[in-house]
């Protein structure tokens, strides 16, 4: 079996096992202390699954790109390996703030140890991505290495940290907040999908052109988005107690709400870009 000790060694591969290294720390130290505030759980397992996810697949890069097997991969190794970086840099960065915000204090230093090494994850990550947007323009080859790439994974985030934050019992009796969802839940399946079928090189069996698919899908979900900015705080906060934890959460999705309509509406430029200028794009 041939290996390449070279991608262990380049900068990318230093910063890949430094954050395999650092996501492990965070975990273990989190592990050892658990979890006391049964209302914020959900944070708190969210922080852990990100920890675990990112040291679990950083492993399985660092391993397909030694031993080589990653150029039998019937995917796109380049967008999959940009779009894990984006994703997981996304991941470390919530998890650097929410976990602190909820679970560290002053005297907790195995906490305090554990947000430290997830915010050098962050930085880790994002260097990564760093790296691959500075590679000469002739070798940026994947879709997800693009702005409007990187943008499409950043509105997938924000959609779970959308979902992590909604409570079924809030929104099963409003029309309105439903409607809400099912944009967050219709907008996260069409920008999964465009993810999914780049990374699976299955683009080219498209009956359309790709990029003026994804130009519509931008726009209608900038759309969408914009409805959800005014429908979500008029019904949501209705009847709910300020500053509780449900006050919180709706703030949230609030929050994430007017954030991801500005990313679809970045991206429905960025598409529109593309589409009829494609000189200037290149």
């Amino acid at each position: 079996m041939n290996v390449s000790v070279r991608s262990l060694t380049d900068p990318v591969g230093l910063l890949r096992i430094a954050a395999l290294v650092l996501t492990c720390m965070s975990f273990g130290l989190v592990a050892s202390v658990g979890v006391t505030a049964s209302e914020e759980s959900s944070y708190w397992a969210w922080c852990m699954f990100t920890w675990c996810f990112c040291c679990f697949f950083t492993l399985v890069i660092l391993i397909l790109e030694f031993t080589t097997l990653s150029a039998k991969v019937p995917v796109s190794w380049e967008d999959f390996t940009t779009a894990f970086a984006m994703l997981a840099a996304l991941m470390c960065l919530a998890a650097s703030a929410i976990y602190p915000a909820f679970f560290t204090c002053s005297a907790c230093p195995r906490q305090i140890g554990a947000t430290i090494t997830s915010w050098f994850c962050f930085f880790t990550y994002g260097g990564e991505v760093v790296l691959t947007r500075l590679r000469p323009r002739g070798q940026i080859s994947g879709f997800l290495s693009t702005v409007s790439g990187l943008l499409k994974i950043l509105e997938t985030f924000v959609a779970c940290i959308i979902f992590t934050s909604l409570d079924p019992a809030k929104f099963s009796g409003s029309p309105g907040l439903q409607w809400c969802v099912a944009v967050y839940c219709m907008c996260f399946i069409c920008a999964l999908l465009i993810i999914l079928l780049t990374i699976g090189r299955l683009l080219s069996y498209f009956p359309v052109s790709f990029e003026r698919l994804v130009t519509v899908s931008n726009v209608l979900a900038a759309m969408m988005y914009m409805t959800t900015m005014v429908i979500w705080p008029l019904y949501g906060f209705r009847g709910t107690v300020q500053n509780s934890a449900m006050w919180n959460k709706l703030l949230v999705v609030t929050f994430m709400s007017i954030f991801n309509f500005i990313v679809y509406t970045v991206d429905s430029v960025f598409s529109i870009h593309m589409v009829f200028w494609p000189q200037a794009s290149s």
